[in-house]
């Protein structure tokens, strides 16, 4: 194995440690020390990859973002009825949240912290979120009777409210529901179809 391979190898085994560890502590929870010994390597050689863990999470972060800011874009650019969408945002957004539970509170402090600074890094080289067509499409609804008069905007902020929310409440939630991960988790998978039904049965016309 080459070197270059070998680094190759030791930052995907350390990427890996890390998501697990921040899963389970949080951003402001994980230490290093968790994350190395998750990754059976010392702190030493952490740092030599990572300098720190902020470095370590901004490499996790935009790798998720970059799968799921994509098919967002996706969806809403598509060919497809509006309220097949619905669903498929609803389905997307929460599957990928799931697996990287950590992502809405980060989003929301950096953006809150630095906002300009933030949405240019996440978006640099990349195109930016394009809901035109798909808000475009709701008043195409509208005008045709389908949906409500509902403005485009506050469907859109509805949907994104409704699969976010849990995840940023998910502490607060766990404790006053007495919900345990599993549950926490049952209850997302249900909110995949709880969400658009719910949308869809309000502004059906």
């Amino acid at each position: 194995m080459t070197k270059k391979q070998k680094d190759k190898t030791t930052e995907e085994q350390i990427l890996i440690a890390a998501k697990k560890v921040f899963v389970r502590d949080g951003m402001t929870g994980a230490r290093m020390q968790d994350i190395a010994d998750e990754a059976g390597i010392n702190k030493a050689l952490l740092h030599y990859y990572f300098k720190n863990k902020e470095k370590l999470f901004e490499v996790i972060f935009m790798e998720a973002a970059n799968r799921l800011f994509p098919k967002i874009n996706e969806i809403f650019t598509a060919e497809l009825p509006l309220f097949e969408k619905i669903e498929r945002f609803c389905d997307e957004y929460i599957t990928l949240v799931m697996e990287n539970p950590y992502l809405p509170l980060f989003v929301l402090n950096e953006i809150h912290r630095d906002p300009n600074y933030f949405l240019g890094k996440v978006w640099k080289g990349k195109s930016t979120p394009k809901p035109e067509k798909f808000l475009a499409q709701i008043e195409a609804e509208k005008a045709t009777g389908t949906i409500k008069d509902i403005h485009p905007l506050h469907l859109l902020m509805n949907m994104l409210s409704m699969t976010i929310f849990p995840f940023v409440a998910k502490p607060m939630l766990q404790k006053n529901m007495g919900m345990n991960e599993q549950q926490f988790r049952m209850v997302m998978e249900q909110r995949k179809t709880e969400i658009p039904r719910f949308i869809i049965d309000s502004i059906k016309a």
